[in-house]
């Protein structure tokens, strides 16, 4: 009778001792997920910045040229100061409101630069300055950098949330305070596809 007492006890101490290994594994992997996420934010807000950076070069080396028009230019200008006074921290990354306006910003400048470089196709000596073609082509490489960090910043949300939300990791995840974090969303209207009119 003793025996079997002891028997069970001992089974008990190795299956909570099994389940606490398991748990920790489990919030380990959380951790290290969220740390995924994290680093994935910081290269995207580093490309963000990298875009921001080089805006008041553009500026004014457009600027420099003859009757640009000024609209467009202050629209960047403005663009630029909206999207660099939003930051998230790593905190804000669940929170689907703040995402939301840090993309919006961060689209709108993208479309101010945009509309920048078509309207200076229509001036020929700008684009013929050596300084604008290489402002043109660094934010031309920092749009693809973007593209890539926001790209791999989903990627490991995909996978942080693919494992705050797998059970058991579910339980020690709410246990724990591990909460999805939102994704890059598409731009409004990018579902469309541009029309191309030769005229």
């Amino acid at each position: 009778m003793r025996s079997k007492g002891l028997l069970i006890v001992l089974l008990v101490i190795v299956l909570g001792s099994f389940a606490g290994c398991a748990g920790c594994g489990t919030y380990n992997g959380l951790v290290a997920a969220d740390e995924s996420v994290d680093q994935a934010w910081a290269d995207v807000e580093t490309q963000y910045q990298r875009r921001s950076d080089l805006i008041p070069n553009l500026v004014s080396t457009v600027q420099g040229a003859a009757n640009f028009e000024r609209e467009t230019l202050e629209a960047v200008t403005s663009a630029r100061a909206r999207a660099t006074g939003i930051t998230l921290t790593a905190d804000d990354l669940g929170d689907p409101a703040k995402m939301q306006a840090y993309m919006e910003a961060q689209a709108a400048l993208g479309g101010a630069l945009g509309r920048l470089l078509a309207v200076s196709e229509n001036y020929p000596e700008l684009r013929a300055t050596e300084s604008f073609s290489q402002l043109q082509a660094q934010l031309e490489g920092t749009e693809n950098r973007i593209n890539t960090a926001r790209r791999d910043y989903n990627e490991a949300v995909r996978g942080y949330n693919t494992q705050v939300r797998r059970f058991p990791a579910s339980i020690i995840a709410s246990m724990t305070g591990f909460e999805r974090r939102t994704p890059f969303e598409a731009d409004p209207g990018a579902e469309k596809a541009p029309v191309v009119e030769f005229n």
